[in-house]
């Protein structure tokens, strides 16, 4: 991380951890106005300010880049390792409302140093409130610029608040404009929070611990400094985490020696922690809807895959971001029958994942009383979208499958703009066209042909959706092609078993995890294999 990295020069801690960073305002009072030295330290004093606010808008462009909750609480960790001169941390997040997630992530701290440090109570390494010390915050800071002795009135808060980046940019253009060293330092006076973070003053201060000595500390329990020797930690800083909504957890950044950041850096990282804190709690939310919408739609699927004589099925499914509405079945149907299905509906979100449910239930009943005839279960099917869902159209591709007299099974299948299903055996690897229609709901009279095939024993029936094609990158007719080159190279161990398959399947066209990350569609992929 460019920003982070950057910023290990520009900060320091005292103590023998951590780097010589930029020297801050003098302490006291400038000098008088009219003397060289007070121009000398004015211009000192803003050129650490400004060099503190490119600092801050470039490890927050860094966490706006951000894509999810994990990458979002990992930049966390190493932009204020970098803004306190620590090697290692860890962001507990423990939301106070209980909803979770509680999740823990360790910088530089493997999966056992994570375990170890869990068995230590939480005060003093995770979440302690004793022992705070450092600058002055928020309305007492306040208060002491007035002279006054007296906090004044809260400022009222904007009705739109402006991005912490933009508010950098800001305070850096009215410095540049300024007439008088005096006005540049009071534009950039990190004092004062930028426009973007003023609102955070409503917010309760978050705890701040230092505990500068974990190995030697005799009012630390025995457990922290046995702990702090095995892992060869020195000190440690911890900040809550607080948004609007209320506590998010507890972030927590380890020195090797004994050490402690400098008023300057618990500034800084404050500022930073202000706006990172609520980024976490919008990515936190993100993170718990497309949960809760994964959930839904697996709820709206099959718990598990029927067994059937002489049948044995394999399904992947992964779900995009935005909640998808691809959806597959396998039923058991009246005379020994077996159903397959699979579809998709369009859109993405609640809605899709609400119609996906409505459609598997309205193909189930339909499967049931009239099975046997995939065209007939699709036209009703059609009817049904019709008159309850104008505004939404759908594919889809019914199969029903009966065992064959001398082995095998018959398959007669019916499609509905969907992609056609491809069969692969010892001695042919084939796709079975059913896409000679329409979509379900895109013309006022919806019909199609069945296609009857006779699966041998060996044989597996592979159905899927286009997210499976679209993940690829390809187009169309190259993504078939991949698809039907990737079924025809596995190898006859692979071929008997449909979880084999299937994972070979994925593995062979969607290589480096591509079915699980950077695909916007939903993906299914059910083998079947008849005995």
């Amino acid at each position: 991380m460019t920003g982070a990295s950057g910023a290990t020069g520009a900060t320091g801690a005292t103590g023998t951890a951590g780097s010589a960073g930029p020297t801050g305002p003098p302490p006291g009072v400038l000098p008088p106005r009219g003397t060289p030295d007070h121009g000398l330290a004015v211009q000192d004093r803003l050129a650490a300010s400004v060099c503190d606010l490119s600092l801050l808008h470039e490890l927050t462009e860094h966490l706006a880049r951000t894509r999810g909750l994990d990458d979002t609480l990992r930049e966390v960790l190493r932009a204020g390792a970098a803004l306190v001169g620590a090697g290692r941390g860890l962001i507990a997040l423990e939301p106070s409302d209980g909803l979770g997630p509680d999740i823990t992530v360790g910088l530089g701290l493997g999966h056992g140093d994570l375990g170890t440090l869990e068995t230590v109570p939480p005060v003093g390494l995770t979440e302690a409130a004793h022992r705070s010390s450092g600058p002055p915050r928020t309305d007492q800071a306040r208060a002491d610029r007035t002279g006054t002795g007296e906090t004044p009135s809260p400022e009222p808060r904007p009705p739109e608040t402006p991005s912490v980046e933009a508010s950098v940019e800001a305070a850096l253009d009215a410095a540049l404009d300024a007439t008088t060293p005096e006005a540049a330092f009071e534009a950039v006076a990190p004092d004062t929070p930028p426009t973007g973070l003023r609102h955070a003053r409503d917010l309760p201060d978050p705890v701040e611990t230092l505990l500068p000595d974990l190995r030697h500390d005799p009012s630390l329990a025995p457990r922290h400094r046995e702990v702090a020797a095995q892992l060869g930690l020195g000190a440690s800083y911890a900040l809550g985490l607080a948004a609007a909504g209320g506590r998010l957890g507890t972030a927590v950044w380890f020195y090797d020696e004994p050490a402690e950041p400098t008023d300057r850096q618990r500034r800084l990282t404050g500022l930073y922690l202000r706006f990172a804190t609520e980024h976490i709690a919008r990515c936190l939310d993100l993170s718990r809807a497309r949960g809760a919408a994964a959930s839904l739609a697996a709820e709206l699927l099959p718990a598990r895959l029927p067994r059937a004589p002489g049948v044995r099925m394999a399904v992947r499914h992964h779900t995009g971001p935005r909640g998808g509405g691809d959806w597959y079945d396998a039923l058991p149907l009246p005379e020994g029958g077996l159903g397959l299905a699979v579809g998709g509906v369009t859109g993405a979100g609640p809605g899709a994942v609400a119609a996906m449910g409505r459609l598997r239930a309205s193909l189930r009943a339909y499967a049931v009383m009239e099975g046997e005839d995939p065209v007939a279960v699709l036209s009703d099917l059609e009817l049904l979208m019709r008159l309850t869902e104008p505004a939404r159209s759908a594919t889809a591709l019914f199969a029903y499958a009966t065992a064959a007299a001398g082995g095998g099974h018959k398959l007669i299948l019916a499609g509905a703009g969907h992609c056609p299903p491809l069969l692969v055996g010892d001695h042919r690897c084939e796709y079975v066209e059913t896409s000679l229609s329409a979509p379900l709901n895109m013309l006022s009279c919806w019909e199609a042909p069945s296609v009857e095939v006779r699966a041998r024993p060996g044989e597996s029936l592979l159905l899927y959706t286009d997210g499976l094609l679209h993940r690829t990158g390809e187009s169309a007719d190259r993504a078939v092609a991949r698809l039907h080159s990737a079924a025809q190279s596995a190898s006859r161990t692979v071929r008997e078993d449909p979880e084999l398959l299937a994972d070979h399947i994925l593995r062979t066209l969607l290589p480096d995890g591509l079915d699980r990350a950077g695909g916007v569609e939903d993906l299914v992929l059910l083998v079947t294999r008849f005995e």
